[in-house]
């Protein structure tokens, strides 16, 4: 691989992961601070007012240290992927746009009010503001997913001059690949923010400290990742057999096939080239499951790789595991929050040690399971930027290695110098608990000591 190319492409993927880190938070843990909110309008209820305080105040740090990160990634296009922007720019800029104009101004504006509009605003306005910043980062996602979505699967375009142009706005906003993964993608986040929740409340329930406080904000948070982790699979079932119905190659990847086959078995190892004996590997499948997965027939045909030219196959091992990691920390998801349901039932829940800390330590895995969903997503579109329509050595800028380099390591320090903020900050507040957030005397709000 050109080394431009290839530094392009890892500077590119940084900048995404650290992004990343950000979002899938910001997303989650503010559907949960909203619901809070309009529980403390609704009922006046000033557990509910520390609540929305101490999450929200989590949910500030990450929310402020993600826009900066998002800002620097669209440059990008401009700075290292100058081809790509010429030849999509038209159909590209487009979904990127509206998500600056609307999305992030709406979250912006409402933002500002709800942090800064304590006194001055009640109750209801600022849970109505903080659902338009659950409504704003809801938005963004969809208009990043939409121009994300005519890579995987370009609609609504005409070819003209050498570049692709806009010739159907409709087609590009109800793109099904588009809508596939933005719900899965969202879903997915809910994860992120509820485990998030249930594992700062762990820590502190841990302790015995603030019991009725955690207790109750560990249930929020059970709730929520009851219906996401519950949801994810049947979300992620049908985007996997809509993305192999437009990117075969992906399909077939995801599986390690390499002849086109009916009732396909699922592996749970790699299975080499059929010019190796694949008996070795029989014990460690599940019959016809691969076929259901990117087919939803047990009897489905899926293409093999041979079909493809060596040089539009993506990177098989890379593919294949990060998607057997996702779907084995999607069934752990699964598993912790049905189980945790059933301790809360049973009101055994802050005695139960052990699950306790098997949440607090989980708090990590739903980035790592998000991440490797986008790794499956994104490496198993490759070698095509454009899926079918431009390869991503042709996307790159022509530039030097040297500005390559200096852009990667500056990009690089400042990045880890922001996740290191936002991790000191976040932990810091979160073992505080949350005494010194507001109470109320007289129905007037104030801060205590």
């Amino acid at each position: 691989m050109d080394g431009v190319l290839l530094l392009s492409r890892l500077q590119f993927a940084i900048t995404v992961f650290y992004h990343f880190l950000f979002v899938p938070l910001t997303i989650g843990l503010v559907i949960l601070v909203a619901i809070m909110e309009t529980n403390y309008a609704r009922t006046g209820d000033l557990q509910y007012r520390r609540m929305a305080d101490f999450w929200g105040k989590l949910f500030s740090i990450n929310f402020v240290l993600g826009v900066i990160t998002g800002i620097t990634m669209e440059f990008q296009f401009g700075t290292n992927w100058s081809e790509y922007s010429r030849y999509v720019g038209d159909i590209f800029g487009s979904p990127l746009a509206i998500e600056a104009l609307l999305a992030f101004f709406l979250e912006s504006t409402f933002m500002g009010i709800w942090l800064f509009g304590r006194n001055k605003f009640s109750a209801k306005m600022r849970a109505f503001s903080i659902w338009m910043v659950a409504l704003g980062t809801n938005i963004s996602a969809l208009w990043i997913i939409t121009a994300n979505g005519f890579m995987q699967n370009p609609v609504g375009y005409t070819l003209k001059n050498g570049r692709v142009e806009l010739e159907s706005f409709s087609a590009l906003v109800t793109n099904p690949y588009a809508w596939h993964m933005f719900f899965h993608t969202v879903i997915a986040c809910y994860i992120v923010g509820s485990f998030f929740v249930m594992a700062v409340s762990a820590y502190h329930l841990l302790r015995k400290k603030d019991v009725d406080f955690f207790k109750k904000s560990f249930k929020y948070g059970l709730i929520m990742a009851l219906f996401a982790s519950t949801a994810t699979p049947f979300l992620g079932h049908q985007s996997g057999v809509y993305a192999t119905s437009v990117q075969p190659a992906k399909g077939a990847a995801m599986e390690s096939v390499w002849e086109t086959q009916t009732e396909l078995p699922f592996s749970i190892i790699q299975i080499p080239d059929p010019e190796n004996s694949r008996n070795a590997f029989e014990a460690l499948t599940i019959p016809k499951l691969g076929s259901f997965f990117y087919t939803n027939k047990f009897d489905g045909e899926v293409t093999g790789l041979k079909d493809f030219p060596k040089d539009e196959r993506p990177n098989v091992s890379l593919v294949f595991y990060s998607f057997r990691a996702m779907i084995a920390l999607g069934l752990y998801f699964l598993a912790i929050t049905w189980y945790g349901a059933y301790l809360y039932r049973k009101n055994r829940l802050v005695e139960s040690k052990k699950y306790l800390k098997f949440v607090l330590y989980s708090v990590l895995l739903p980035y790592l399971a998000i991440n490797l969903g986008w790794m499956v997503a994104e490496v198993g579109r490759q070698p095509w930027v454009v899926y079918g329509l431009m390869k991503t050595a042709n996307a790159v800028s022509p530039i030097s290695l040297g500005q390559i380099w200096f852009s990667l390591v500056s990009l690089i320090a400042f990045y880890t110098v922001l996740l290191i903020a936002d991790v000191y900050l976040i932990i810091k507040y979160a073992k505080k608990g949350p005494e010194g957030l507001s109470t109320a005397k007289g129905g007037v709000e104030t801060y205590v000591s």
